[in-house]
């Protein structure tokens, strides 16, 4: 990896490319454990190879990163400077939760395809067909994901322990790592919870984004990133909060991206959201201001929810949804978070060119994309 990349002078646009060969490393040097054990294991592990490395626009490893950088960490502003592949071993490390995030949440998601490619528990019901193995293929394909995830999991861990960094740093960094990790579970609890009791209330989205999606997304790895360089609790502060800001506003785009967007764009299929019933803010909004001017069509929405899957039930409720205001109300609250986010950073006691990364980071990821 130092042969390809001098990762001192690392530009932010390379950090993806940076993480992908870190990965990749890190996932050969884990061949003979796997050989060891069998064939079938390689196979499978082999798919979790193919997921991790094919996609992924590594958005979590890139935080952490610039939240390195910008607390000093290259030259050891507050700590002793860590050696630089050490910290990028420990930032991909992220890189391999999120693969187990994403495979339990397809097979809770019953998706078919993720990233333009079959999702893995449907690569392995596929193989059990193909193979005419006893017992449920699906249920077969369910349990092998849930096992690949698992090992993603676990070897994120290993990642992070092993990466190189020094025991004090790794100390630090531990914290925000499993705050992290409690809190994204529990995101995805509420998540899922929300749909089968059909909460739709908006405080419910609201901290179900704040755990599942902005603090693991971008604070976390900001804090991670502040912990590595030995940061004070003031810019580690200045990071969080705008981590929660960007993550927030963040998955408030996605969620209007969910309803509204173009899938030529974002590579999902129209109303999706829709289909799959989630209990969004967007939608949490629309019901609120119906239920005062016109609880028939709250009713309507309420009801239709996660039981449409014509073009036409789609767009009809699409339509309910954006004449309700709530898409005008969820961007506007949009530009408050981003706005708040970048003030906060503005007066964050940071170098310049990091400010601006972050700021920059900031603008992509709550960027629309109708």
């Amino acid at each position: 990896m130092s042969e390809e990349l001098d990762l001192a002078a690392l530009q932010p646009r390379e950090v993806p490319a940076a993480v992908t060969k870190t990965l990749e490393n890190y996932l050969k040097s884990r061949g003979d454990d796997v050989a060891s054990v069998d064939a079938v294991y390689t196979e499978a592990i082999d798919s979790l190879h193919s997921f991790v490395l094919n996609g992924g626009k590594r958005v979590r490893p890139a935080f952490a990163w610039q939240g390195w950088l910008g607390a000093g960490g290259l030259e050891g502003r507050f700590s002793p400077a860590e050696d630089s592949q050490a910290v990028m071993n420990a930032v991909s490390a992220l890189e391999l939760i999120q693969a187990c995030a994403l495979i339990h949440d397809d097979i809770i998601d019953d998706a078919d395809t993720r990233r333009g490619a079959p999702t893995i528990h449907k690569v392995f019901e596929a193989k059990h067909e193909a193979n005419s193995w006893n017992g449920a293929a699906d249920r077969f394909g369910i349990s092998a994901a849930i096992l690949i995830g698992d090992v993603a999991l676990t070897w994120a861990d290993d990642m992070m322990h092993s990466s190189g960094l020094s025991s004090e740093a790794l100390t630090r960094a531990l914290v925000p790592w499993r705050a992290m990790r409690t809190e994204v579970l529990g995101g995805q609890l509420l998540d899922i919870t929300a749909e089968a009791s059909r909460d739709s209330r908006v405080e419910t989205a609201e901290k179900i984004n704040l755990f599942k999606t902005a603090a693991y997304t971008i604070e976390r790895p900001l804090h991670i990133g502040a912990a590595i360089a030995g940061a004070p609790a003031e810019l580690v502060e200045a990071y969080r909060s705008f981590g929660r800001d960007i993550g927030v506003a963040f998955q408030l785009r996605d969620d209007q991206l969910g309803v509204f967007g173009d899938p030529e764009v974002t590579g999902k299929p129209a109303g999706d959201d829709l289909r799959e019933g989630k209990r969004t803010v967007l939608v949490g909004q629309a019901l609120s201001l119906y239920l005062d001017s016109a609880p028939e069509k709250a009713r309507f929405i309420d009801e239709r929810l996660g039981a449409v899957s014509s073009a036409a039930d789609i767009d009809e409720l699409r339509n309910l949804i954006a004449d309700s205001g709530a898409a005008d109300a969820v961007e506007r609250e949009i530009d408050r978070l981003t706005s708040r986010a970048f003030s906060t950073i503005e007066n964050a006691d940071l170098p310049a060119t990091s400010r601006e990364n972050l700021i920059a980071m900031g603008v992509r990821a709550t960027a629309r994309q109708h």
